[in-house]
């Protein structure tokens, strides 16, 4: 019932790594990243606190901490897949004109 503890810790330290980072702090590419960790933390958060169990630790926290962690990896999964396609996109926009 943690689950939503990896993609929030992973949203602080992308936030934290970027801020000291010069190529990452003015890459909208990373700063989209920031915002999907940040949605994908806020809404395990908003979900456990409308189920009352916020703060609940189930009985097997292995499990629930493997469930943060393919949140996570599938928010980088469609954060990578983004990116791509924007490059994609630049390129082909800079081949017509």
């Amino acid at each position: 019932m943690v689950c939503y503890a990896i993609p929030a810790v992973a949203a602080v330290v992308h936030y934290a790594t970027r801020k000291n980072i010069l190529s990452w702090k003015t890459s909208v590419h990373h700063l989209w990243l920031g915002l999907l960790l940040l949605g994908g933390a806020v809404f395990g958060i908003v979900d456990h606190l409308w189920n009352g169990e916020l703060f609940l630790i189930g009985e097997n926290i292995v499990s629930d901490l493997l469930l943060g962690v393919a949140i996570t990896v599938s928010i980088l999964v469609i954060w990578a897949i983004i990116v791509t396609l924007d490059k994609k996109t630049d390129k082909s926009a800079l081949k017509t004109t």
